[in-house]
């Protein structure tokens, strides 16, 4: 009796190795796949293709997996079931800045990059990385998950993202704006390594790996310290220096306007001026629309079935748009071969903060994870006896820290070089670290 349960025991430890490792194993052979088609030496395929096909991920393929798996699976009942899935990106998002803060702490990284010591190691990836993952975990029949696995994990996924994007454009836009104290060896070196128009396909693909057309976001005060220059000026300099959008020669001298700013408190008029050149606009990227469209057509029945079903009026379109949808998987992993092809770039950032980085980001944050889901699972506010929904929560504690953190530094004209061998170097380590932790996460799914 004992040597059967110890047998089963033994079986069902290598059935749940296998189950974790195969599922990333799928996803570096297809990461592989891109680096050997992008390597410098070679250029099987041109580094213009691969950005062409981060558009393609970006404006096609990943609003057709978010619509066809949110709008499917997505009611108005769901969104109360839901609700702590983006509370959980928060959540995680907090502690991994805490987490950064203390590396910084310890670490010791160069004065001018201590604020992105705590962004690389809070900001995680939970968009296109976490739907790969749940796409090759799924690929199998028999996954742990049950049949609708792929269709459960992307709605889930997709339900957090405008969370994410929320916090880019708003918190981290403007937490990686160059410090004022080093602002002219920035701006300088923003100047030194200016190179041919923003369309020229030398432009490092890691910038573009998931926000294509960065180059057309640039404004006049997206790579000066603006907030500081906003609160404090640089150098002593006067208030007159302050960017003035309220100025009173283009309005008159008594109308309601010009006694509202003359009235205005500095701080609230300072305040209101960052949130003036807050890229809010930038949210509304075609995942998004797709994610919030989703919702609409979920929540609404009359809406759902004229999508969904196999006698809805418009089948034919919301298949079309899954059969596009298949590629968003195996695209997102070439261009992240391709990205990973460049290489790491010169960092300035130092050995021992990179190490601390992604020891924090990669090891400790995902256990911090485990103990914050098992709590909330004694609480019973997750969904009962849904192990994919307890998976995913997981995973936005385990991911390396999100590309998209690259593409905001270009826009800055912030720590660029040392962001992308932080990124290039948390996706080598995340191969191990995320085997370790999928292992982990099958043998506690049925505990929490």
């Amino acid at each position: 009796m004992l040597t059967v349960l110890s047998h089963g025991a033994m079986r069902s430890h290598h059935e749940n190795l296998l189950t974790a490792v195969i599922p990333l194993m799928k996803l570096l052979s297809l990461t592989v796949i891109g680096l050997v088609l992008a390597h410098p030496k070679r250029q099987i395929l041109p580094r213009a293709t691969f950005k062409l096909l981060s558009k393609l991920v970006f404006a096609l393929f990943l609003p057709c997996l978010i619509f066809t798996k949110l709008g499917q699976t997505m009611t108005l009942e769901n969104i109360t079931l839901w609700w702590f899935i983006p509370v959980n990106v928060l959540i995680s998002t907090a502690i991994g800045c805490i987490l950064g803060y203390l590396v910084a702490i310890v670490c010791r990284p160069p004065p001018q990059f201590f604020r992105l010591t705590i962004i690389m190691t809070g900001f995680g990836n939970t968009g296109n990385l976490l739907i790969a993952i749940v796409g090759s975990v799924c690929h199998s029949q028999n996954n742990p998950f049950g049949p609708n696995c792929k269709g459960n994990g992307v709605a889930y996924v997709s339900f957090a993202q405008w969370v994410s994007v929320i916090l880019v454009y708003t918190l981290v836009y403007h937490m990686m704006e160059p410090p004022m104290e080093y602002y002219e060896v920035v701006e300088e070196g923003v100047e030194n390594n200016e190179g041919p128009s923003g369309n020229d396909i030398s432009r490092p693909l890691l910038i573009e790996a998931e926000w294509p057309g960065i180059e057309d976001k640039e404004t006049e005060h997206s790579k000066t310290p603006f907030i500081a220059r906003t609160f404090n000026s640089i150098s002593g300099a006067s208030q007159t220096t302050l960017p003035d959008f309220d100025s009173s020669t283009d309005l008159g001298g008594n109308s309601p306007m010009s006694i509202r700013c003359l009235a205005e408190p500095k701080m609230v008029r300072r305040m209101r001026i960052v949130a003036e050149q807050t890229p809010i606009r930038h949210i509304l990227q075609p995942p998004t629309i797709a994610s919030l469209f989703a919702i609409i057509v979920g929540i609404v029945p009359q809406l759902k079935d004229f999508f969904f079903g196999y006698d809805a009026p418009l089948s034919f379109l919301t298949d079309s748009l899954e059969i596009l949808a298949g590629a968003m998987v195996p695209s997102v992993m070439l261009v992240l071969g391709g990205m990973l092809a460049e290489g790491p770039n010169d960092s300035k950032l130092g050995i021992k903060t990179t190490i601390g980085i992604s020891v924090a980001r990669l090891l400790l944050l995902p256990l911090l994870g485990i103990g914050i889901i098992t709590l909330a699972g004694q609480m019973n506010i997750l969904v009962h006896d849904d192990q994919m929904f307890k998976f995913v929560l997981l995973l936005q504690y385990t991911t390396p820290s999100a590309i998209l953190l690259g593409a905001i530094a270009s826009l800055r004209g912030y720590a660029v070089s040392e962001a992308s061998a932080l990124l290039f170097w948390q996706h080598i380590f995340a191969i191990f670290s995320l085997t370790m932790y999928i292992f982990i996460y099958f043998r506690l799914l049925p505990y929490i």
